[in-house]
């Protein structure tokens, strides 16, 4: 008689995949909590707990449906810590003779897996996770035989692929963009609705946790933790977005205000990377309501929505299946600085970054602009090696995982991949950052000043990182006004800046 064992990864927890279409009794789901997964990175506390309750919560699901699961808990005395060793316990166990998988997305899992295949005795056999709307190798047939990767072509030939916002072959209203309007600052006065949270009780994980030398960060609280750990909870969070914030979403979407976490973003990323919900459900949800409610929500709310959905994510795993395993090794600045202490604790009188840290220690959540434009921004500017950015972001955010994590850090917040994502480095003075921002006017630095005592780091910082990579961005189109302005300057001016920049290099701690 044939018994087949599947393996259902921490984020493969989709219940309307094929597999659950039907009853099979000789077919058994194997979930498992190991420290492979939990030591690779120094995660944040509420990731671990978040995908072990979302974890627990799906195994439960399927057990209700009557699905055969064997689910290996933490500190299980019989478990041994890692994919292969308890796979390899239990087809011996239990007289297995088939082992199946879903294509995991990080790499050293796909790789991992394989191997595991390769050692077995039984037969074994991978089937795709149903989840994303492109292939892993669709991004690269698409730009074969291309230097540059433009996201914006990808997302054409998406909306076109899915038929989505379309008119025939052309777009809806005829322009496929609408980024420039969704550029706004919060106005002063403005206070935006209060982010939907969840009041799960997580008290017996975190314990179980807690018993182990598991390394974490972050706080967490233990009797309402925020995040949905379920499909029905990441359904509210959608229905929630849609009619609470993609008004406005658009339009604020770059916005930074201290006291604010969420602002109107969707927060939907942990449901849809856990697989709890599908990135065709959130965009037909989205247009639904768009559709319904035309007066209140203008079309560039909506496309700026979808484009990140459609557009950047796809794009980005694409990116990362194209490119690794090179990718994670790349550092075309090669930048050695170590990541500042205050990255883990966000004790720093940068007004911004002390704002954007802390929150991400508190929630294990910062928007993208917060990510690019204010923790990034300053890694790039600061000379950070690439590996140590990569495993603050990999740690600290409840949402990463590597394939997205990896592709946005060090292929667009720091360039360390030499323009395949971005066509620049997103850098900048304190300018930027306090025009999408209320952080500076009661910072200790003072926005304006470019040198001396009080002057922000990001000013200095900021031109010595075009004086130090002239070689390599000294061609670049898109920045050749700012090798302008940096060539006419004087020179003592020059020298005050570079000063001022190596000072605080030198003393990055005490920033």
């Amino acid at each position: 008689m044939s018994k087949t064992l599947r393996l259902l990864l921490g984020d493969q927890l989709n219940i309307q995949h094929s597999w659950f279409s039907s009853l099979d009794d000789s077919v058994t789901y194997v979930m498992m909590e190991i420290r492979t997964e939990t030591d690779y990175a120094t995660h944040h506390i509420q990731k671990v707990v978040g995908f072990f309750s979302a974890m627990r919560q799906f195994a439960a699901e399927l057990q209700s449906r009557q699905h055969q699961v064997f689910y290996i808990h933490l500190n299980d005395a019989i478990n041994l810590q890692s994919f292969e060793k308890n796979i390899k316990y239990l087809i011996e166990k239990e007289q297995f003779t088939h082992f199946e998988y879903q294509l995991p997305d990080e790499y050293r899992l796909d790789e991992q897996l394989k191997n595991l295949c390769q050692s077995l005795s039984i037969t074994t056999s991978v089937c795709d996770s149903e989840h994303f709307m492109s292939s892993r190798n669709e991004l690269g047939d698409f730009f074969e035989g291309k230097k540059n990767f433009l996201m914006e072509s990808f997302y054409h030939m998406m909306r076109k692929k899915h038929h989505i916002l379309m008119e025939g072959d052309k777009p809806l209203t005829g322009k496929w963009n609408y980024d420039g309007e969704n550029r706004k600052k919060l106005p002063k006065d403005h206070k935006p609705t209060p982010p939907l949270v969840f009041n799960n009780k997580v008290t017996e994980i975190l314990s179980e946790i807690q018993k182990t030398d598991i390394k974490t960060i972050g706080t967490i609280d233990a009797e309402n933790f925020v995040w949905p750990i379920n499909r029905k909870q990441s359904l509210e969070l959608l229905d929630f977005f849609v009619t609470e914030c993609l008004a406005l979403f658009g339009s604020y979407q770059d916005a930074m205000t201290p006291n604010e976490w969420s602002l109107y973003h969707s927060r939907l990323s942990f449901s849809l990377n856990l697989k709890l919900i599908s990135p065709f459900e959130v965009i037909n949800r989205a247009i639904s309501e768009w559709e319904n409610h035309p007066d209140t929500i203008a079309y560039h709310q909506l496309e700026g929505f979808v484009r990140q959905i459609i557009g950047w994510r796809e794009y980005m795993r694409g990116i990362y299946w194209n490119k690794m395993p090179e990718f994670a090794t790349m550092n075309y600045f090669n930048n050695e600085n170590q990541l500042p202490e205050w990255f883990w604790t966000g004790k720093t009188k940068m007004n911004c970054l002390k704002d954007a840290i802390n929150q991400s220690l508190n929630f294990a959540y910062a928007h993208h602009i917060q990510r690019l434009m204010v923790t990034g921004n300053f890694a790039l500017l600061a000379g950070i090696h690439p590996d140590q950015v990569d495993a603050w972001y990999l740690g600290i955010y409840i949402d990463a995982i590597e394939w997205v994590e990896i592709t946005n850090t060090r292929g667009m917040s720091q360039f360390a991949d030499g323009g395949i994502v971005g066509t620049k480095p997103y850098v900048s003075s304190s300018a930027y950052i306090d025009k999408m921002s209320h952080y500076c006017g009661s910072c200790f630095y003072k926005k304006a000043l470019k040198t001396g005592d009080k002057a922000c780091p990001f000013n200095s910082l900021y031109w010595n990182f075009y004086d130090k990579n002239e070689d390599k961005l000294g061609k670049n189109p898109r920045i050749g006004m700012m090798y302008n302005v940096w060539h006419k300057m004087n020179s003592k001016d020059k020298e005050a800046l570079l000063k001022q920049a190596d000072y605080y290099l030198n003393n990055i701690n005490q920033l």
